[in-house]
């Protein structure tokens, strides 16, 4: 377990995880720094910086020490616009976080990615998501932990009414395809921040809540 302070970098801060993290994390006695690009201004707080932009540009300008990456970074398709945009984000620009962590010395890496990602799925959305799964694994991390939650379930700045049908049915289902909380989620990741455990790690659902409780 990590006992000295941390330089982190936070890929979407601004999504529904990445807030609610950003939160845990500039709370955490043991961050002595949070980089957090962003497209938006966010609240000052000493412990935070803040590059303002698109994430693509402002990458490249990142400096000094990261320990710890987090990527938060996701879309949708209605989102993106298209499945061009939705591969630029879901896939291209949180490889791009990935390699620009382990340049700046990260020696783990924490995404979020979605339960049923799998690169050969005829789903359009799984698909994408696995293929980014394997992408990271070549890039050899020396850790790697790949978090699969279900639905996530918070207040959202948008109305998504497929989401809230969904919500309200799979807030029941059993195992790792019960709907888990947003906050739970960032407990979750912030506690698999500070495990020690060389390789690549998949998490389902079901233990990121049994985690985030």
């Amino acid at each position: 377990m990590h006992l000295t302070p941390q330089h982190i970098l936070l890929a979407g801060a601004t999504g529904l995880t990445g807030e609610h993290l950003l939160d845990r994390l500039l709370n955490e006695p043991t961050v002595a720094r949070v980089v957090a690009p962003t497209r938006r201004p966010l609240a000052e707080h000493p412990h935070l910086q803040n590059p303002v932009g698109p994430l693509v540009e402002l990458l490249p300008q990142l400096q000094g020490r990261i320990d710890v990456a987090f990527c938060c970074l996701g879309s949708t398709i209605r989102q993106a616009g298209s499945q061009e945009a939705f591969r630029a984000v879901d896939l291209d620009l949180v490889l791009a976080a990935a390699r620009r962590a382990r340049e700046l010395g990260a020696r783990h890496f924490i995404v979020i990615s979605a339960l049923g990602a799998n690169q050969s799925s005829p789903i359009f959305y799984n698909k994408v998501k696995g293929e980014m799964e394997e992408a990271l694994k070549a890039m050899d991390w020396p850790q790697l932990t790949i978090a699969r939650p279900s639905l996530l379930m918070g207040p959202r700045n948008e109305f998504r009414f497929g989401e809230r049908i969904a919500a309200a049915v799979m807030r029941w289902l059993p195992g790792k395809y019960r709907g888990i909380d947003v906050c739970t989620l960032a407990r979750a990741l912030w506690r698999l921040a500070l495990e020690e455990q060389d390789g690549i790690r998949i998490i389902e659902s079901d233990e990121l809540r049994r985690l985030g409780r």
